[in-house]
């Protein structure tokens, strides 16, 4: 079964800095109808203009995965972390026990990323940050961040795999899907065919009760997915 999540229905908010899109209900924000997919309950579709962003602000017990699309994203927190995070590259950090931050668009273009929010595995850890940037030239999926341990991931405390694959125009991509897995997908550009449905970019679909997900690039575009067990 799939579920599409179309970019124009999608909740959220604009003001003169941020645009905010919902691809799960949030915050009294985003459609009803767009439940959280077993441990993943957020996935915001975010736009801030750049010298701007989220002012420190505090987290506790979750697990915060950042896609960055375009733009550069500086992190800062109350223990110690600061870095920048380019277009292409991914952050993940272990909110545990309690942690403050900011995140600024400090490049020249709007900064676009993905906010992706997962149930941590373990409460009451200490809390963390990692980034890191993918291979250019990479085919197939790319593991951005696991709670499994896998090589070239950043580790996350949760049941989870975050991915991101290229594809040009044509090619065809096939992810198996284990039973009990489901997953959540959002094109960040051009358009794909999953499973017969069509996908525009920035639309959202949720697959559950597949054994895969066959994807069919219309145009050159990158996908990220997320795939996490049935609750």
């Amino acid at each position: 079964m799939i579920a599409l999540r179309p970019y124009a229905t999608l909740g959220g908010q604009d003001n003169d800095w941020l645009r905010m899109r919902l691809h799960f209900a949030a915050a009294g924000m985003g459609s009803p109808d767009h439940a959280p997919l077993g441990h993943l309950y957020v996935w915001n579709d975010d736009e801030f203009a750049p010298g701007t962003g989220f002012p420190l602000h505090p987290h506790r017990e979750v697990e915060i995965v950042t896609y960055v699309r375009q733009g550069v994203i500086e992190h800062a927190d109350s223990v110690g972390n600061r870095g920048r995070i380019e277009a292409g590259q991914v952050q993940a950090m272990s909110a545990g026990t309690g942690i403050r931050h900011t995140e600024t668009s400090v490049g020249d273009l709007p900064a676009q990323v993905f906010q992706i929010w997962l149930q941590p595995r373990e409460r009451g850890v200490a809390p963390s940050w990692r980034t890191a940037a993918l291979p250019r030239d990479a085919d197939g999926w790319q593991v951005l961040a696991s709670g499994y341990g896998e090589p070239g991931a950043l580790p996350v405390n949760a049941d989870a795999r975050l991915l991101v694959a290229t594809l040009d125009a044509g090619a065809t991509l096939t992810q198996a899907l284990a039973p009990g897995m489901q997953a959540y997908l959002v094109p960040v550009d051009g358009a794909v065919v999953l499973n017969g449905l069509v996908l525009g970019a920035r639309d959202g679909a949720a697959v559950t009760q597949e054994d895969a997900i066959v994807l069919v690039a219309q145009a050159p575009t990158r996908v990220v997915m997320a795939i996490v067990p049935i609750a």
